[in-house]
Order: C-alpha cells, then structure tokens, then sequence
C-alpha cells in the first residue's frame, strides 16, 4: 500500500487548493481498491505516532429499552471478491447464555479523509454504511440485524490504512459504532440494537461515564453488573480479578 499517500495527497492539491484542509476530501475509490477487513478484526490497535500498540478490548453493546447486555465477535470478514464496497461477515452474538451464528455483509456507502492536526499530522478517515446479519434460524432466539455503521481509519507511517486509536485518551474515545435493530423470526418483534468499540452509540443514561464507558448501575440486572466490577479500576480485588479475566472470555469458542 506504498502507494496511498501518494495518490492521497495528490487528490487533495487538485481539490483542495484555497481551501481549509480540515475539510473531508471524498476517498471511497481509494478504499474500495483495497482490503480494510482488519479494521473490523485487529487484536491490537496502534495509539500513537509510533509503533505503540495495545490490545483492543471487546465491543459492548445492548439490545432492547431496558439496555439489555449484548456481545458481538466477527470471527471471519472477507472482502467480496465481486462487490468491492461490500465484506461478508461470520460470526456469532451472546445475550445472557444464549449464543448464536451469524452471517451476513457490511456495505460500505461512503469515505472519507481529513487532516487534524490538533490531535495527530497523520491523515485520517471515516468509513460509513450499512449492515445486515443474519442470525442461525434453527437456534433459540435467533433474528436478523439491521442498520448503519461507521468505522475510523488512519494511514501510518508505512502508508498503510489502520485502525484509529491515536486519540484512545482523550474523552469519549470511539470505533467501529454500530446502529440499528435486531427483529426476531419468531415473534417479529424489532428491538434496538447497538453497540461499538470503547463506546456504544445512543446509548441513552445507560452510559454514564465521562472519560470514557461506564454502565450505571441501575442497569446491573440486566447483565452490566460483571463490566462494572472489572472496569471499576480503583478498587482491585479478588472480585474484580476474577470479573475481568470472565469478561476476557472468548466466549465465541464455544
């Protein structure tokens, strides 16, 4: 992908000359010519200008008005070989005890590139569009997915399009949102759905931290009760130990 800035660049002084480069500058050609599928799978994301890395933590998401827990894991994303803008997606949901397998796509509709330079002079991106999974019809609580999503990318050092966590520290950090409902084959009833890296979009008061995602406890009984333990962070103990190493779970194996 040596050949990404360059290109990159070379848009920008043709369409942006007189003009702030903090603009978004169209990229949706640039990205459907390329394979993106790790911005979805990556175990690590890059956080600074250098080669620092950390582990991405899990989405969290929830289902329904009462913000029931919800789990999601793409365990296979496979650029279509015949529709550039579009990847299939395996994988499988959890809410409560009852897991199951997914398949389905996600459809890139637009992207786009811009320069802030408050935050890094790196170029950077957003990617956006839809989504529809189908969950296993012959397994117990089972239905399909809908909706919209964004993903945000930035291009390294070595050219290269990568997973955005170069502002993981600032407050209300975000990736990879995803917005939508989910409709059950049995009773045809729509629920919301959403979920996200690091944050979950609309969440409403489910989501009462600052800094970053934090499940009021009101909402303990509806599966947040193990997310607060492990991530209460100020008071480490047997109890949080033990919380932390079941939300590292891979669950997904099973």
């Amino acid at each position: 992908m040596k050949y990404i800035i360059a290109i990159l660049y070379s848009f920008w002084l043709i369409n942006s000359f007189g003009q702030d480069l903090n603009n978004k500058k169209d990229c949706i050609e640039l990205i459907n010519s390329i394979d993106i599928s790790h911005l979805w799978t990556t175990d690590r994301i890059q956080i600074e200008e250098d080669t620092s890395t950390i582990e991405r933590m899990k989405p969290i998401g929830f289902i329904g008005d009462n913000y029931r827990r919800f789990h999601i894991h793409f365990i296979s994303v496979i650029k279509n070989p015949v529709k550039a803008n579009e990847y299939l997606i395996y994988g499988k949901t959890k809410v409560k005890n009852n897991i199951c397998e997914f398949q389905g796509k996600i459809e890139i509709k637009e992207a786009y590139t811009y320069v802030y330079q408050d935050i890094s002079e790196l170029m950077q991106g957003e990617i956006n569009g839809t989504y529809e999974f189908y969950e296993n019809p012959s397994e117990n609580g089972s239905g399909i997915f809908i909706g919209e999503f964004t993903t945000d990318f930035f291009i390294n050092q070595n050219d290269e399009i990568k997973y955005n966590g170069l502002t993981i520290m600032a407050d209300g950090f975000k990736n990879n949102q995803f917005e939508g409902t989910w409709t059950s084959y049995e009773s045809e009833k729509t629920k919301i759905c959403n979920w996200g890296d690091y944050r979950i979009p609309n969440s409403g008061n489910l989501d009462i931290g600052a800094g970053e995602f934090s499940p009021d406890e009101k909402y303990n009984n509806m599966g947040w009760e193990n997310y607060r333990l492990a991530y209460k962070g100020y008071d480490v103990n047997e109890l949080s130990k033990k919380a932390l190493i079941k939300e590292n779970e891979e669950w997904w194996e099973k």
